[in-house]
């Protein structure tokens, strides 16, 4: 299909682009992600450094009024995953080694992986005032507990703590890539709120959509821990696309949990995404067996049974299957690209990551 196609074309010229670069000589990665391997669980590996994460956040939150206190600290609950942070943790003491250094975290490299929860957390609450969610991780949103206005202004508030802790790391480069992660947020939101008539346009128009929602946050974090440490932009390039293709792989498999999982283990209803309006992987794969979904598609699936109709489209179609499918060649660019660093405990714990974003059923 025309779809797969342009799919395909992207992931070759990726790995064309990459193939013949290596900054340290490694034993090749097998195609496939092998299960058996026997390493370190990353979680494990960065808890130590993950350790006191949400008080030292909080700490930044230091504000006299009770309400927006409360507001602020509703997400910091340490009952978070943490997976950008222990993605960051685990870059910043990969390229340490990489950098013939004892692989010992700086404090800045912390502080970035906290600054990246914040960001994230600011997006979630405005996200859920937009999509005027009801549940996130499992418990009532801060919208639905405090109303709308109150909620945006608490993310705005978490925004503004994370930029004065970037703005304490005292380095402006870093300071420039992590304010690209806020022009991302925003402008793929814009994105989201449209849609192509194309149907290979509205594939690329979800993949850069996706990229700016999800993945620009873990990919310009990993590039910023990077800089901190090592001068060559070769490195700074690695550690970018790493975060950029598990950041990408990661909101592909969300997609297909919309679909797959129950709103129990999810922590948010199922089908979010269609009530929204939102065709995303499974959907625009599922259009080129069922055309039927065009129609839903360009409307936003508003009429009366669409959800459904849609819903029992893409269970029927290779839709799931087929996103899986590209997740899993988004997370083979990640390995390859973290491949190309010192072997470290960390890099592989890197390279094991990509397996568990693929596997995870929440």
């Amino acid at each position: 299909c025309k779809v797969m196609q342009c799919v395909t074309s992207l992931l070759a010229c990726l790995c064309f682009r990459h193939r013949n670069r290596c900054l340290y000589r490694t034993p090749r990665v097998c195609c496939s992600i092998c299960s058996d391997t026997k390493l370190k669980d990353p979680f494990s590996l960065a808890q130590k450094d993950l350790q006191n994460l949400y008080e030292d956040i909080k700490k930044q939150l230091l504000v006299s009024k009770a309400e927006l206190k409360a507001l602020c600290d509703y997400y910091f609950d340490g009952k978070g995953k943490a997976f950008r942070p222990m993605i960051v943790i685990l870059m910043a003491r990969a390229c340490n080694v990489h950098s013939n250094k004892e692989g010992v975290l700086l404090p800045a490299q912390r502080s970035i992986a906290m600054i990246s929860e914040m960001i994230h957390t600011a997006s979630l609450v405005h996200d859920d005032v937009i999509d005027d969610s009801d549940t996130r991780r499992g418990k009532n949103t801060i919208n639905q507990v405090w109303g709308e206005r109150k909620a945006i202004l608490a993310g705005d508030f978490i925004l503004s703590a994370a930029s004065m802790a970037l703005a304490r790391i005292g380095n402006t480069t870093v300071v420039s890539v992590l304010s690209q992660v806020i022009e991302d947020l925003v402008r793929g939101e814009f994105m989201q709120l449209g849609s192509k008539e194309n149907e290979n346009e509205r594939f690329k128009h979800y993949l850069e959509k996706t990229f700016k929602k999800t993945a620009s946050l873990i990919a310009n974090s990993c590039k910023a821990v990077s800089i901190l440490v090592n001068s060559d932009p070769e490195v700074h390039e690695i550690a970018y696309q790493y975060g950029r293709n598990v950041g990408i792989a990661f909101q592909l498999v969300d997609d297909i949990l919309d679909f797959t999982s129950s709103a129990k283990r999810l922590g948010k209803p199922s089908a979010a995404d269609l009530k929204l309006g939102l065709a995303t992987g499974p959907v625009l794969f599922a259009c080129q067996q069922f055309p039927e979904l065009h129609a839903m598609i360009m409307r936003r699936f508003s009429s009366d049974g669409d959800v459904d109709r849609a819903w029992q489209y893409v269970l029927k179609s290779d839709g799931v299957e087929q996103t899986n499918y590209l997740a899993q060649h988004y997370c083979q660019e990640a390995i390859h690209q973290i491949s190309r660093l010192r072997p470290s405990t960390e890099r592989d714990a890197l390279i094991q990551l990509t397996e568990l974003v693929l596997r995870r059923d929440k």
